[in-house]
């Protein structure tokens, strides 16, 4: 059974259609929204400050979201793919994003709507990411502008494909 845990005074919360695997560990100030997916061995420490999902969110397997004491929050849009080994920490993530497999986004950096982090990025703090741009690299830079529509289909499909697959779990 998953790890869920007060810290604090504050007891995550859950909105409806949750799927959280058995081995996902989720303490103190969480709330997630709707048809959410927190996948095995991911983390959201939510011990030190807030982290708050929209819906239809999915946190693959080893992410870990974390903030700073009084500093930093994480938030999460709407329609968002966290992949695997991802690192948020006390960072913004508007609507309609994919973060790819293995990128790091540090304190205070906004990523904007219909953008995709490429695998292994990093985002340093403080960072504004354009809205429908592609960042990529080490330390992450724009790479490429995306149309609207093209980045909104495959984000849409992945997060609906996280929605289905968290289905068979349950």
């Amino acid at each position: 059974m998953a790890l869920i845990k007060k810290v604090r005074g504050y007891t995550p919360k859950f909105g409806n259609n949750v799927f959280i695997a058995d081995n996902a560990t989720i303490i103190g100030d969480v709330i997630l929204g709707d048809d959410c997916s927190i996948w095995f061995n991911a983390v959201l420490r939510g011990d030190v400050n807030a982290i708050r999902i929209g819906n239809k969110v999915n946190i693959q397997d080893g992410a870990v979201l974390h903030t700073l004491y009084q500093k930093s929050t994480v938030e999460i849009g709407d329609n968002v793919s966290v992949g695997h080994n991802v690192i948020i920490h006390g960072a913004k993530i508007e609507n309609n994003v994919l973060i790819g497999m293995g990128a790091t986004i540090l304190d205070h950096a906004v990523i904007g709507t219909n953008s995709i982090i490429a695998a292994n990025a990093l985002v340093l703090t403080g960072t504004i990411v354009e809205p429908n741009s592609v960042y990529a690299g080490i330390p992450a830079k724009k790479v490429k502008e995306i149309e609207p529509g093209q980045s909104m289909e495959m984000i849409h499909k992945i997060a609906n494909n996280y929605l289905m697959y968290s289905g068979w779990y349950k």
